[in-house]
């Protein structure tokens, strides 16, 4: 039975200024664990590898709910759904910041990782609540008050977790999630369904959150101290490879998938998910390098600094990519989605490999974090819009969903990828990394950025023929 059908209503300054808080918030919930890894890692005992699953839970969780989360927003409304999805991201950050132990603090950075579903459901509701000439610029403006939140966590974390306890760092943005959500559900205008007969496809979720799951933990088991055997190691890749396989077979195959891949058919859409991982893997990197670096006890490479002090080296990265992620579909429009992409991955390149031996001065790494996040912002953001602009309205959220998929699944990737080079060099008497673990780690994440000019030269073959 179909829905009626009818026009969105305009929307004012007040319900776009509170969606504009709640990305904020989000983004501030989502990034006060990187300045606090350090931290967390010496308060709970656990090694960079397990600490990295901390980071890696949100994302995860992300990766699989936000294709839902945009499908059903198509579906039925995006202000319907982000004020529910914002209930199980709240009941998390609580759980977080009640958490005595890993266990549940991963927990509740399971249920956290529901906030990247927020990011297609708002991208949905700047598109048809804004008059076209606006819907680009304000998709970019959500992406960068998500990314500014970053600028709000790396500030609050040090301050909150030394002065306080880590637990508040969780707190403090959940409040602020939980009014904002409020006060969305009572000011934004509901957004009509597109159509109706939608049916979630859970055993697509399972498989893809089983396959993720599965192959982070056999990154952190492969060079850990109580690492698997070579037998074992064998056997869960052949698990992740069945579950990969399983989960395509079955989106292949449903009616209503969780992740739709007829929609990779399209050039733009599986180009620029093709970039997006490569650009973001090489980012989750140096994300997670920098601060480990920071926070290493001082003995010739390290710099011992404190929470809050790592939160401040941090900052200057999380403004230009607050900054990068706004004017990435402009520029993108301006200069050419190629000249863009690849002058990104040039600096950030450039910059990986300068840190080969320019990283025994905490300018060196706070110089690179920025260009770092410059370069991965504007050619990440200027996918994305290049993308969303590419299909219709009313599959906004199918096409945003496979692209923020994709760039949450790269910084994982990248973040674990980082923590085993680090595990892998560590001192067999300290048990902390060694310099030349570091200079493995930003060798390998300068590798990856370089990567990516390659894949785009293979794509623009490809697109000629």
């Amino acid at each position: 039975m179909s829905q009626t059908m009818v026009s969105p209503v305009r929307v004012g300054r007040l319900p776009i200024i509170a969606l504009g808080i709640l990305a904020l918030a989000l983004g501030t919930l989502q990034t006060v664990v990187d300045p606090a890894l350090p931290l967390l890692q010496r308060e709970l005992g656990v090694s960079p590898g397990e600490g990295a699953l901390v980071s890696n839970a949100v994302l995860v969780t992300g990766a699989a709910v936000a294709p839902v989360a945009g499908k059903l927003g198509d579906r039925y409304g995006g202000k319907r759904v982000l004020v529910r999805l914002m209930a199980v991201v709240a009941a998390g950050g609580l759980l977080a910041s009640l958490a005595p132990n890993l266990p549940a603090l991963l927990l509740g950075q399971v249920l956290q990782g529901a906030m990247v579903g927020a990011l297609p459901l708002s991208f949905i509701l700047v598109r048809k609540h804004l008059p076209a000439g606006e819907s680009q610029l304000g998709i970019g403006l959500v992406m960068a008050l998500f990314t500014g939140g970053a600028m709000v966590g790396t500030l609050i974390a040090g301050p909150v977790a030394e002065g306080l306890s880590w637990h508040w760092m969780f707190a403090l943005p959940t409040i602020v999630i939980i009014a904002m959500t409020w006060a969305v559900g009572r000011w934004m205008p509901h957004d009509p369904p597109v159509e109706s007969g939608y049916r979630i496809d859970w055993l697509g979720v399972v498989l893809l959150s089983g396959t993720l799951l599965a192959f982070m933990y056999g990154l952190v088991r492969l060079t850990g101290d109580d690492g698997l055997s070579p037998l074992a190691m064998g056997a869960l890749g052949v698990l992740v490879a069945a579950l990969a396989t399983s989960w395509v077979a079955v989106e292949r195959r449903v009616a209503s998938p969780t992740v739709d891949l007829r929609m990779l058919a399209r050039p733009e859409v599986w180009h620029a998910c093709v970039l997006t991982l490569v650009i973001t893997t090489g980012f989750g990197m140096v994300s997670f390098l920098v601060p480990q670096l920071l926070g290493t006890p001082g003995d010739g490479y390290g710099f011992g600094a404190s929470t809050t002090d790592i939160g401040l080296f941090l900052l200057p990265g999380a403004i230009a990519g607050a900054v990068s992620d706004s004017v990435g579909g402009v520029m993108a429009r301006r200069f050419g989605l190629r000249t863009v992409v690849v002058v990104g991955a040039v600096v950030t390149a450039a910059t990986m490999i300068a840190l080969l031996t320019l990283h025994t001065a905490e300018w060196q790494l706070v110089l690179a974090k920025a260009l770092a996040a410059i370069g991965t912002g504007v050619g990440t953001t200027a996918l994305l819009t290049s993308a969303a602009g590419a299909v219709e309205t009313k599959d906004t959220g199918i096409a945003t969903s496979l692209l923020v998929v994709t760039r949450v699944t790269g910084v994982a990737l990248g973040v674990q990828l980082a923590a085993v080079i680090l595990d892998a060099g560590a001192d067999s008497t300290t048990g902390m990394p060694t310099e030349s673990a570091f200079v493995t780690g930003f060798a390998v994440a300068g590798l990856v950025a370089a990567g990516s000019l390659l894949v785009v030269r293979v794509l623009k073959k490809g697109a000629q023929a």
